[in-house]
């Protein structure tokens, strides 16, 4: 999900609706677009409690083969 708010405009209040109307639009189309997670071939560089990831399970297997995992108390779990 990606969303960075637009600047706020300087002018009138019905200019401030408009700006407020569509910056709520752009955060639900970021909400409510399909997710996707890229298969992955190596372990992330970065891992924390929580992280969802796709293994390949060949060239990165995490314990089962080909799936999906989470990183749960320090150790991968397939979902």
């Amino acid at each position: 999900m990606s969303y960075a708010p637009d600047a706020v405009p300087d002018n009138t209040p019905s200019g401030l609706k408009a700006w407020l109307t569509d910056q709520l639009r752009r955060i639900a189309n970021e909400l409510n677009a399909p997710k996707h997670l890229d298969v992955l071939h190596v372990e992330p560089a970065r891992i924390y409690n929580g992280l969802v990831v796709v293994a390949d399970g060949t060239d990165w297997n995490p314990g089962a083969g080909l799936g999906i995992y989470a990183r749960v108390a320090g150790a991968w779990v397939k979902l």
